[in-house]
């Protein structure tokens, strides 16, 4: 009952946070006031708090910064930073070649700064992954927030907003994969044994192998998508 009540109460601080941000209360890459004063405004312990604030993370409404705080992430927009839409295949592909440049350090970097916080999410994520793994389907919006929350781990606030800037870029591949994935010869568990490893390689501190695990798992991705045979890009 006790833990039924704070995801309650969670949910709650939640929605009431979301409500000042969409309001503007609280500006894009504005700081939220810590753990101790939201306990204290919305009458709840920092339990309760630190849990509404991770759904904020996992929803990419806010951003840590270690021994900062948590900030407010801002639409496209307020980032100053757009794509245009992937508007064919040879886009997805040239998606995947980008992010392997972004994606191998933010991992590298997350490796060796990130904190129990961070590692409890991108756990909590990993979990709800091979739930859906296990029912056979592929939640594109969960790989995303994984990608997103080890970038988030690297403490260097360029890499996650590159990847909300991707967005709708990452989303397209990821949903093509997905698809990818379900058929007779697709590699469902593969793909989330992958995440596991990045994962376990960053709760190890260990960032050679975080690197290495991120670019064999987008190339994979990449290659499970385009059944390993890419498209001639050259000018």
């Amino acid at each position: 009952m006790e833990t039924a009540r704070s995801g309650k109460l969670a949910e709650t601080v939640y929605a009431a946070l979301i409500r000042q941000i969409e309001a503007g209360e609280y500006a894009a890459n504005a700081r939220l006031p810590g753990e101790h004063e939201l306990s204290k405004i919305f009458d709840v312990s920092r339990p309760v708090v630190r849990e509404a604030l991770g759904m904020l993370r996992d929803d990419g409404r806010i951003y840590s910064r270690q021994g900062a705080g948590s900030f407010v992430v801002g639409a496209q927009d307020d980032l100053g930073l757009a794509f245009r839409p992937a508007e064919n295949i040879a886009d997805i592909q040239r998606s995947y070649e980008f992010r392997e440049t972004i994606e191998t350090k933010a991992a590298e970097l997350a490796a060796l700064r990130r904190n129990d916080a961070s590692l409890e999410q991108m756990d909590a994520l990993l979990r709800r992954l091979q739930k859906a793994t296990a029912g056979g389907t592929h939640r594109e919006d969960i790989d995303f927030e994984l990608h997103l929350t080890i970038a988030k781990a690297s403490n260097n606030q360029y890499f996650p907003t590159v990847l909300l800037a991707l967005r709708e870029q990452i989303a397209a591949g990821m949903k093509l994969h997905g698809l990818a994935l379900l058929s007779p010869t697709g590699r469902l568990e593969q793909t989330t044994d992958e995440h596991g490893a990045i994962v376990e390689a960053i709760r190890n501190r260990d960032p050679r192998r975080a690197s290495d695990l991120m670019r064999q798992h987008l190339n994979n991705s990449r290659d499970r998508l385009f059944g390993g045979s890419l498209l001639d890009l050259r000018l």
